[in-house]
């Protein structure tokens, strides 16, 4: 989990989490995309005959299943001596997060349907045990080792070991290397790039959850309008 809030002024970061956190906007565009989610899957499961043998779904964990905006609250808070890395292993240890709202009634229905459900995500593989326990706690199901494949190799690894088993009909997560790993890079035209070419895929089988606070996108330099001076037309 990188951090790059040094480069930022404090309250850039604090109206990220509080639009994270407290709008209704945020949950509205979760209940979104879950709504969409269980159309496609619906949709996949149907063209498979009504059977979810061999067939899985993809999904980050945090900011996509879960709500980790407490301890991203938590960090802003901290003085610039303090780790935000260990204060994220903690978190994965002892924190408390909660459900994004759609995320248990979609995976249930995954879950009924047969598909094979696989939680991939950078979280430390040090702590996959806690996860599990967090998983698990919150009802989520298919929770067991060989479901919930943590930080080692990269994504697109983790992926290809799942299509040697399942054909993938669903990926969610919230930042683009969690669909494809073109995305892993800081190069953000190439970024806009791929997002073009793989256009037809967003919201087929590919299903973008918002998070306003984590992304390569952080640092870019905003483009404001440059407003004609007063009394000019603005012709030249």
């Amino acid at each position: 989990m990188s951090d790059h809030s040094a480069n930022r002024h404090p309250r850039e970061h604090a109206v990220a989490i509080r639009y994270q956190q407290q709008s209704a906007e945020i949950k509205a565009l979760q209940r979104q995309c879950y709504a969409l989610a269980t159309l496609r899957l619906q949709a996949a499961v149907d063209a498979a005959g009504g059977q979810g043998q061999g067939l899985a779904i993809m999904s980050d964990i945090d900011e996509t299943i879960l709500d980790n905006s407490a301890v991203m609250a938590h960090a802003m808070t901290l003085d610039e001596r303090h780790d935000n890395i260990e204060t994220w292993k903690l978190w994965e240890r002892e924190g408390d997060p909660h459900l994004i709202p759609g995320a248990a009634d979609f995976l249930a229905l995954a879950d009924r349907l047969g598909v094979t459900i696989f939680y991939v995500s950078d979280r430390f593989d040090e702590n996959k045990m806690a996860t599990i326990a967090t998983l698990s706690r919150l009802g989520l199901p298919q929770v067991d080792a060989d479901h919930v494949l943590l930080f080692g190799p990269p994504k697109s690894v983790r992926r290809a070991a799942i299509e040697s088993d399942y054909r993938i009909i669903l990926q969610l997560g919230d930042t683009l290397h969690d669909f494809d790993g073109g995305f892993a890079t800081d190069d953000l035209q190439h970024q806009h790039r791929l997002t073009e070419d793989h256009a037809h895929r967003f919201g087929v089988d590919w299903i973008v959850f918002p998070n306003a606070v984590h992304g390569k996108w952080m640092d870019a330099e905003i483009m404001p309008w440059k407003a004609p001076l007063a009394g000019s037309s603005g012709r030249t």
